[in-house]
Parts: structure tokens; sequence; C-alpha cells
């Protein structure tokens, strides 16, 4: 699900709650990345949305790539809300998983229990020391071509979402697919009250544990995903920006790393790139550790609050 003029925050901000009609104009978004409050790394540097919204390469690995306008508004918006009321402390249960596995119509792709059990537990031990754990809770397959060969935002992956998901917001539903040009995508929390059916994960059935992804086949695809459920974004969002993936601890690159490089210092004020985090794009072997600025940012983004709300009418 992609979604645009994020700006128009009072129709439609965040959590897509519509509290209002007044149109935040996009000089009044701008105002948020403005020098003078500590945003750019440099003082000389422009810090313009135009600036921070040249998307970064892209090597096909995930979906997930919001505008800086996006990110600025919802950014607004959350800060908004968690200055109102700051999530109280709870005792999480473990999140219920489903897991959907679909194949084409003669079977190819379908994936064997003993593998889904395996990326549960890729899941439990990268989230380790987190807060967040998960618990197996049901297994779907599905034989349809259609829905095998899925693209991001694509009418195959309306229909098979609408058909198969279970659960409220704080359930976690994995689709295994053939994810064409990507490895996964996911949707993030503040998306759950627009479109619930479109809630959760989707990866490719390659990249579960002892699949044929050169690089990605340890499960790692599926950690990365969740963090972005769980409202993260990758470590290179809005480049060497000093705001770029909102956690102070780890340190802004300007493009995604790939496989596992022994150092690579992409913006030069913040620190060396955080390649051994779970959010860039190295590989599974490389990929190990969430921050502490993100596990906070996570409990922070509770979906103990996304429970649906009425649709939203986006502006023409």
């Amino acid at each position: 699900m992609k979604i645009t003029g994020l700006w128009w925050v009072g129709v439609c901000a965040g959590a897509f709650a519509c509290e209002a009609s007044e149109v935040v104009e996009l000089e009044e978004v701008s105002a948020v990345t403005d020098d003078a409050r500590g945003l750019c790394e440099d003082e000389t540097e422009a810090c313009e949305l135009e600036a921070l919204d040249s998307a970064p390469g892209h090597d096909g690995s995930c979906g997930n790539h919001p505008t800086a306008a996006e990110v600025v508004a919802l950014e607004a918006e959350f800060r908004e809300r968690m200055a109102v009321a700051p999530p109280a402390a709870e005792v999480r249960a473990a999140i219920p998983v489903y897991v959907h596995v679909i194949s084409d119509d003669s079977g190819v792709g379908d994936v064997t229990e003993v593998r889904i059990d395996q990326q549960i537990a890729v899941l439990n031990d990268a989230f380790a020391g987190t807060g967040f754990s998960f618990a197996r809770a049901g297994v779907t397959r599905t034989r349809k071509t259609a829905w095998f060969n899925m693209a991001q935002d694509s009418a195959a992956e309306s229909e098979a979402k609408s058909a198969l998901r279970v659960g409220g917001a704080k359930t976690l539903n994995i689709y295994v697919v053939n994810a064409l040009n990507l490895l996964g995508w996911a949707t993030f929390p503040w998306w759950y009250g627009l479109d619930p059916d479109d809630d959760g994960i989707v990866v490719d059935h390659a990249t579960l544990p002892g699949g044929a992804a050169a690089g990605f086949n340890s499960g790692k695809t599926a950690v990365h995903e969740v963090g972005h459920w769980l409202g993260l974004y990758h470590t290179f969002q809005n480049g060497c920006s000093t705001f770029n993936d909102f956690v102070a601890d780890t340190p802004a690159e300007s493009t995604p790393a790939s496989g596992c490089p022994a150092t690579r210092d992409t913006c030069k004020a913040s620190g060396v790139d955080p390649i051994h985090n779970y959010m860039d794009y190295t590989n599974d072997s490389c990929r190990d550790r969430f921050t502490p600025g993100q596990r906070s940012r996570m409990s922070g983004q509770s979906r103990s609050s996304a429970e649906p709300r009425r649709r939203c009418r986006h502006p023409a």
C-alpha cells in the first residue's frame, strides 16, 4: 500500500484518524526540516524536502521507501501523540503469528513446516531483549499462481490479504510468496487504521531458512520486514540528514549497504555506517542487531492504539 500526500495531516495523519479537515501546506511541513532546528549536519547544507526526497539507490531487497514528505508528516503526528499520551509500561504477550504459504497451482513455492518453525525461531532470536516475541498461531496453504507471483501494491496482494488475513492490529500475518522484484515488504503500524486488511509482511519463499536466495536465505528478511511492521525505517532513510531514521543511535548512511563491507562511512559526521543493523540491506550473515534506540522506538510505536478507525478519504 502506498500512502501519498501525507502533509495533509489534518485530513488523515499518522494513524489516519479523521479528526479535522485543516490542510497543512507543504511549506508547514518544510518548516519541520528547517536547518535552525538542527536537522542538517552542516549549517551550509541545503535542508529542503526536495534534497531529502532524492531516493537512495535500491537493490530490490525491500519495498518500504516512504518519501521525506510522508516521513516528516508522520513523525510530527507521532511526536504529538507521544507528548499527549506516552505509552504505559506493559508486559507483552507473544505476538501471534499466522503464516500464509502461497504456492503456484502445481505447488511450487510451498515451504515445509520445519522451515516455518525455523523462521519463527529466527524472529525470536533477533527480537530477544526488545520486549517482543512471536508464537506460531496458525498456517494456511493456498495454491494459486496469480497470488504466488505477487507484486507490491498489486491486485493479487489485495485479494490474497483480504481472503487470508487473521486477527487484529496485534496479530502478525506473514505472506510467503514469489515476491516479484523484491525480497519482501511490510506495512507500518500507522497504516493499520486506514486498511486493516492490508496489514502484515510479505516475504519471498526463498528467504526463509534453507531457501535459495543466496546471501538472504536465513530468515533475516522477515526480521527486517517485522522491524518495519513495528515502526522502524531503513537505516538509510533520508540519507545523511541528522534525523535520518529518527533513531539517535543509528549512524546515518547515504545509501543502502550491500554484502558486508569491512569499513563503510558514507555520512562522515555521524560515524561508520550501521552495516550490522537488521534495517540495512547487507547480507543475512552481516546483520545481527537492533540498537537500544530502535528497541525504544518499536515500543513507542505500540500497536495497542492501532485498532481500526473510520477510513479517511484522501484528497484528489
